[in-house]
């Protein structure tokens, strides 16, 4: 394989060390420069397009964690970190967010901190619903046991943590449903998440039992038969009794006191006792 190929696999980033183990001989690691990759320091080589939280995660002998690793693991993050987060048992460097405590082998190939101790980092580090929907898809998405992160969890100060992970309700199916989760729990309404409504479906929240809210992602409706679909549905709570909200998640992240209004508002005309379908 050609050595930038490799250097390409490892992330776009490596240290002399990596190269020379996979078997590329110090004549192949100088040509590196002469075929576009970057020397950044001695010992660390990297191309133009490397992702700069890899290349942070090598030049300071650590890996990358917590917030800056959720894209690469394809988890729950509306906002990418101001500051690269690192998890490094030393003390050396700065100019980062530092994860002192490392309790699992890191990705094989990547300068990444395994996924477990990415939410264990999320959960320490960052506060809900962003540390909970990264937690919500790791388990969601790469079956991460919630046990196992709760027994790592042991310390004086794992309170704020254990208590969130407690919390989850790995109901949610998006990022956006975690913080409309988030956004009723913070602020006493109670809900039950994703219920199957005999002749309606399954909707994403009902609230006291007649109030339907759905929180929209951005490819609904992509088609007609889509929006045909929807229609049928709406007509059918209304029908059947229920009141309707609707939601994109610009919605719930930009305007949540427009939503909570909103929800208070029609929970305040609920149905005399008898008039809602169950």
């Amino acid at each position: 394989m050609d050595p930038l190929e490799y250097l390409a696999r490892l992330g776009g980033v490596a240290r002399t060390r990596q190269l020379l183990a996979a078997g590329f001989s110090r004549t192949d690691i100088a040509h590196l420069a002469d075929a576009g990759a970057r020397h950044l320091r001695r010992g660390v080589f990297a191309l133009p397009d490397c992702r700069p939280e890899l290349m942070a995660a090598v030049r300071h002998n650590a890996r990358v964690s917590c917030a800056s690793a959720a894209g690469h693991y394809g988890l729950w993050l509306r906002e990418a970190p101001a500051q690269h987060h690192l998890a490094c048992t030393h003390g050396h460097g700065d100019g980062f967010v530092r994860h002192r405590t490392v309790r699992f082998d890191g990705h094989p190939s990547l300068p990444l901190a395994a996924v477990e101790d990415v939410v264990l980092h999320a959960m320490s580090c960052l506060a809900p619903p962003a540390s909970t929907a990264i937690a919500t898809s790791a388990m969601r998405l790469h079956g991460v046991p919630l046990e196992l992160l709760k027994d790592q969890l042991l310390g004086d100060r794992s309170g704020p943590a254990l208590k969130a992970l407690r919390l989850l309700d790995l109901r949610a199916e998006s990022i956006v449903e975690v913080d409309a989760q988030h956004l009723f729990r913070t602020n006493g309404i109670g809900y039950d998440a994703q219920v199957h409504l005999p002749g309606i479906g399954r909707v994403d929240f009902l609230l006291e039992g007649f109030l339907i809210v759905e929180v929209d992602g951005f490819a609904f409706h992509s088609n007609r038969e889509a929006l045909r679909r929807d229609l049928g549905r709406n007509n059918a709570s209304t029908l059947s009794g229920f009141a309707v909200l609707r939601y994109m998640p610009e919605h719930i992240w930009f305007e949540p006191q427009r939503v909570l209004a909103e929800v208070r508002a029609v929970l305040g005309r609920r149905p005399r006792a008898g008039a809602a379908v169950h």
